[in-house]
């Protein structure tokens, strides 16, 4: 199993163009799909509303993301009289950054059927069909996600104003609240694969282990909502709540630095989508029809890493157009009192299961055992948020 790009170990010019090659059309493929997904979004929200959606600007509305970004480049790029020049200046490229490097460590292609490690030939050199592949590769996803907090939280801040910096508060409060929850199901995935590179992850899913029933589904359903939460999307979007906050943190901006906030929130779709569908779903494995070739290293594979991407964006989509928007507090409930206990109580579960499987204890004994203590964690916590409910319940009533 390669744990580092071999193009790396090659050396030479070859490498390097091929590394810029890289980079250029992930960045390119990347922001044709933001592109695409502001569109899809649209429509589909409107399929949902019984709506027709944008069907004017170009072919069933194809062009009118595009239309949109002309606009926005030509109005009137604001400064606020009590901004931090520098800061306010700063702070959209602090979210739409992190949302592109995020999706350097991603593999969406390679051959990983039978224990294969993805490699592929471009130009005569062996390769991975992703921009880096790092041994530390999801803790720089993580590392990512939590700068991302800092364009959000200092867009607010440097703006002089109230209902900007109320966005930004809120945001780093949430940032911090699901940021656990995320950790902690990630763990889960981690203890299975027992590698922290992104195509090690990938290759142990192979002949269909994926983590999403290989570590009992519930650290997806915990990623899936942290991660919703993360990117600030309905219905955790308390951040831009504009019954409360006229706009949130963004407020105060317009022209082109607003749009580049529009853009990290649909491309943050994407590349979350893509974390998702390597980390529980196997990225681009699927069945290749017993194909060699370019079929199995290429067309397949990143066939079926689109699907599973798009099957995903369908969801937050979903989440967007059925769910009402949590209040603040039910948004840290969530959080503290029911996902960081139930991802941290999960994780506990599964490496009962790897000592026991070490020791040779029977699964069913194990199983059993740690879902009782489950239960019993569970009951004393619920136990213990009601007492807190009614000692506050009382308190409010003496006062």
């Amino acid at each position: 199993m390669i744990a580092v790009d071999p193009l790396l170990e090659a050396g030479g010019w070859s490498s390097i163009w091929i590394t810029l090659l890289k980079v250029v059309v992930a960045f390119g493929l990347l922001l044709v799909s933001v592109i695409a997904m502001v569109w899809f979004e649209r429509k589909l929200h409107a399929d949902f509303s019984n709506r027709l959606g944008p069907r004017v600007a170009g072919p069933f509305g194809t062009l009118q993301t595009i239309a949109d970004g002309m606009k926005l480049i030509f109005k009137a790029d604001l400064l606020p009289s009590k901004a931090d020049k520098v800061v306010f200046r700063l702070a959209p490229f602090l979210s739409l950054v992190p949302a592109f490097l995020t999706f350097v460590v991603v593999p969406v292609g390679g051959d990983f059927t039978d224990g294969g490690s993805g490699v592929v030939k471009i130009a005569g050199n062996s390769t991975l069909l992703q921009v880096a592949d790092p041994q530390i590769g999801i803790l720089f996803v993580l590392a990512m996600s939590s700068v991302a907090v800092y364009g959000i939280m200092l867009a607010g801040w440097s703006s002089g104003s109230k209902y900007p910096l109320l966005g930004s508060v809120r945001a780093s409060a949430q940032m911090v609240s699901y940021e656990a929850a995320l950790g902690l199901s990630l763990l889960c995935v981690l203890l299975n694969s027992g590698n922290l590179s992104t195509n090690s992850i990938v290759a142990s899913q192979s002949n269909w282990n994926w983590n999403l029933w290989a570590t009992g589904i519930v650290p997806f359903v915990v990623f899936l909502l942290a991660a919703t939460a993360e990117m600030n999307r309905p219905p955790f979007d308390l951040v831009e709540a504009e019954q409360e906050l006229v706009g949130g943190f963004h407020t105060e901006y317009s022209s082109f630095r607003f749009a580049m906030f529009y853009l990290a929130e649909f491309m943050n779709v994407i590349t979350v989508s893509a974390v998702i569908a390597t980390l529980f779903l196997g990225g681009p494995i699927g069945p290749n029809f017993g194909t060699t070739g370019w079929l199995a290293q290429y067309v397949f594979p990143v066939l079926w890493f689109f699907l599973k991407v798009l099957g995903l964006m369908i969801m937050f989509v979903l989440f967007r157009t059925t769910l009402p928007r949590l209040r603040y507090d039910q948004l840290m409930d969530l959080g503290w009192k029911l996902m960081i206990p139930l991802s941290l109580g999960w994780f506990l579960l599964l490496v009962g299961f790897k000592i026991g499987d070490d020791r040779g204890w029977s699964p069913f004994a194990v199983g059993v055992v740690g879902l009782v203590g489950l239960a019993i964690g569970g009951g004393l916590l619920s136990i213990a948020i009601r007492t807190s409910q009614a000692r506050s319940a009382e308190h409010k009533v003496g006062a």
